[in-house]
C-alpha cells in the first residue's frame, strides 16, 4: 500500500457563481485534476507531490457538489461543469491548462477539450470513455450490461438510501469490490470517502451528474448526435486498467478518428481506480507525456 504525506494547501474560488474547494501544490504550468465518482480531490492524493515536484502548479478541485464544494440543487449538466472548470482555470490567473480527469473528471476532460481547445494544452484521461466510441459500445449487449447502474441512479430517492446506509458503507463496498488492487483501499481510505459522500447533499448531487447525462446533451452520443464538431488536437494521453468492471477495453480501441495525436497505455493489474491502483506507473506515463511538451 502507498500512502500520501499531505503536501498541499486548501483553498477555496468563486467560480460560474458557485464556490469550489481545491487542493493545490507547487509552482509553474497549470495541471487541473478533475475527479470521478463517488470520489473527491482526495484520489489525487498519489498524484500531486508528484506532479508538483516536477515544476507544475497542481490543483485538485471538488467538483461541483461533491466534499467541500457547494451542492446547489441545478447545474449538473454538461455545459454547467464545464464552465465550471473554464472560471477555476480563469479564476487561478491562467488562461491555459493541463487537464487531467479520472471517471467522471475523465468525462469531462475529453468535453473541456473539444469546447475549449485554446485553454487545453495537454489532455489525459484515465477509464473515462470518449463520447463517440461509449456511443458505439453501449449499442452493444455487453457495455449496456456493464452500464446499468447508470439506469439505476435515474430512480428518484432509492439510489440515495440505499447507498447513504450506516454512514455510506455501500460507496466503500462500492469502491473496494470496483478494485483490482484490494490493498490500495484500507478502511481509513474508504471511511475518507464514505465521510465525503455523507456530508448534506453531496450524495444527491452525485447522481445528479448521471441524472443530467440521460436528459442532457452528453447521452445524445447514444443516439448517434456528437456533442461538439472539433476533433481534439491536443495532445492526448489515455491511461486504462485493464480490469475495470463498469467499462470495456473496447473503449480503448478506434479512437485515432476523433483524438489524432492520442497515446494509450493499458495497466493489466488494475481496475476502474487506475491512479490509486497503481499510482507509480501512472505517474511515470503522465510524467512522461509531460515532459515532451
Amino acid at each position: 500500500m502507498v500512502t500520501a504525506v499531505e503536501t498541499w494547501r486548501h483553498r477555496d474560488i468563486i467560480t460560474n457563481g458557485i464556490r469550489m474547494h481545491y487542493v493545490t501544490q507547487g509552482e509553474g504550468p497549470l495541471v487541473v485534476l478533475l475527479h470521478g465518482f463517488p470520489e473527491f480531490w482526495y484520489s489525487w492524493r498519489l498524484q500531486i507531490p508528484e506532479l508538483a515536484q516536477q515544476g507544475c502548479t497542481v490543483v485538485a478541485p471538488d467538483l461541483r457538489g461533491y466534499n467541500d464544494s457547494d451542492k446547489p440543487r441545478t447545474g449538473y449538466d454538461m455545459p454547467t461543469l464545464l464552465r465550471d472548470i473554464e472560471g477555476l482555470i480563469r479564476g487561478l490567473g491562467y488562461s491555459e491548462a493541463v487537464i487531467v480527469g479520472h471517471d467522471w473528471g475523465g468525462a469531462l476532460a475529453w468535453a473541456f477539450a473539444m469546447r475549449y481547445p485554446q485553454m487545453t494544452t495537454r489532455l489525459i484521461v484515465l477509464n473515462a470513455p470518449h463520447p463517440m466510441t461509449f456511443a458505439r459500445e453501449l449499442r452493444k449487449p455487453k457495455q449496456r450490461a456493464m452500464s446499468w447502474y447508470v439506469l439505476a441512479f435515474q430512480l428518484p430517492w432509492l439510489p440515495e438510501a440505499l447507498l447513504s446506509h450506516n454512514h455510506a458503507e455501500p460507496i466503500g463496498r462500492l469502491i473496494y469490490e470496483a478494485a483490482t488492487r484490494k490493498d490500495a483501499f484500507p478502511p481509513d481510505v474508504l471511511l475518507r470517502y464514505q465521510e465525503a459522500m455523507s456530508k448534506p447533499g453531496a450524495l444527491t448531487a452525485g447522481l445528479n451528474y448521471y441524472r443530467a447525462l440521460v436528459r442532457g446533451s452528453l447521452f445524445d452520443v447514444v443516439r448517434g448526435i456528437p456533442p461538439f464538431q472539433e476533433k481534439i488536437a491536443a495532445p492526448t494521453l489515455l491511461i486504462w486498467g485493464e480490469q475495470d468492471v463498469a467499462l470495456g477495453i473496447e473503449l480503448t480501441e478506434g479512437l485515432e478518428e476523433w483524438v489524432p495525436a492520442i497515446q494509450i497505455k493499458r495497466i493489466a493489474d488494475s481496475g476502474h481506480w487506475v491512479q490509486q491502483e497503481q499510482p507509480a506507473l501512472v505517474n511515470q506515463y503522465m510524467l512522461e507525456f509531460l515532459r515532451r511538451a
